[in-house]
C-alpha cells in the first residue's frame, strides 16, 4: 500500500499531489513551444483550484511563481513573467519577530500599563483623582479574576505606584469597591444583587388527586 509518508513532499500542499505530478511531466518534455503551452493551460487549472483568490492583486504572477516554485526553479518555458530565483523566495520569509513585553504584573495585562502611563499627563483635580479610582478598581478586579482569594486594598494601592513609577497615588481617606461587589459584576459570584432575582422558583409536585378534590368542591358549592 503506498502511504503519504513514503510520497514526495508537496511543496505547495494547496495545489495537492496531481498539480505537482503534472509539473514534474511537462519538465520532461523536450519541445519549448510544447512545454510553455502545457505551463499555461497548468496555470489555469491551478487558477480553478483557488477561484477565491481570483480578485487579489498579481493573481496571475502568483500562480507563475507558484509554479516555478513547484518545479524547484528548473521549469525553462517563455512565461508572461520572469522566472523568481530561489533567493527572493528566500528573502521574503525573513523571521517574524516575537513581540517582546515586559509586563511587571501578569495579571493586569498590558493595555492598563498604557492606560497608566497616559493617566500620569493629566493635570491634577477631580477628573484625574476620577479616572486614578477606575483604573485601582480595575487593577482589583484583574487580580480577582487571577485569584479569587480577597485582597486588600493596601495590595493594590503598593502595585498602582510601582506600575506607574510613583506618579500615581490614592488618598488615604478612599476606598475601593469591595471584592464581593467587583465579582458579581463577572456574573454570578458571591455578593451579586441580582442572583437571587434571577433564580429559578422552587417546583413543588402536586397531588395528583387534586385536581379531582377541587372539581367536586366546586359542584358541592
Amino acid at each position: 500500500m503506498d502511504y503519504n509518508s513514503t510520497r514526495e513532499k508537496l511543496i505547495i500542499p494547496e495545489y495537492g499531489r496531481n498539480v505537482q505530478k503534472m509539473v514534474a511531466y511537462v519538465m520532461t518534455i523536450e519541445d519549448r513551444e510544447k512545454r510553455t503551452n502545457l505551463c499555461k493551460a497548468l496555470v489555469n487549472i491551478m487558477a480553478q483550484i483557488h477561484p477565491e483568490q481570483r480578485d487579489t492583486a498579481d493573481y496571475r504572477h502568483k500562480l507563475w511563481d507558484h509554479l516555478y516554485i513547484i518545479s524547484g526553479f528548473q521549469l525553462d518555458v517563455d512565461g508572461p513573467f520572469p522566472a523568481p530565483s530561489p533567493e527572493e523566495r528566500l528573502g521574503s520569509l525573513g523571521r517574524i519577530p516575537y513581540p517582546q513585553e515586559n509586563i511587571k504584573f501578569r495579571p493586569y495585562g498590558k493595555n492598563i500599563a498604557k492606560i497608566i502611563e497616559k493617566a500620569t499627563t493629566f493635570e491634577e483635580g477631580p477628573e484625574k483623582d476620577a479616572l486614578v479610582k477606575n483604573i485601582a478598581n480595575h487593577l482589583k478586579k484583574s487580580y480577582l479574576n487571577w485569584n479569587r482569594d480577597s485582597v486588600n486594598d493596601e495590595l493594590i494601592t503598593n502595585h498602582l505606584i510601582e506600575l506607574s513609577g510613583g506618579k500615581l497615588k490614592l488618598s488615604d481617606d478612599l476606598r475601593l469597591a469591595h471584592t464581593n461587589e467587583l465579582l458579581s459584576r463577572n456574573g454570578g459570584q458571591p455578593g451579586n444583587s441580582s442572583q437571587g432575582q434571577n433564580r429559578k422558583k422552587k417546583f413543588i409536585p402536586r397531588d395528583k388527586n387534586s385536581n379531582f378534590r377541587d372539581m367536586r368542591n366546586r359542584k358541592k358549592s
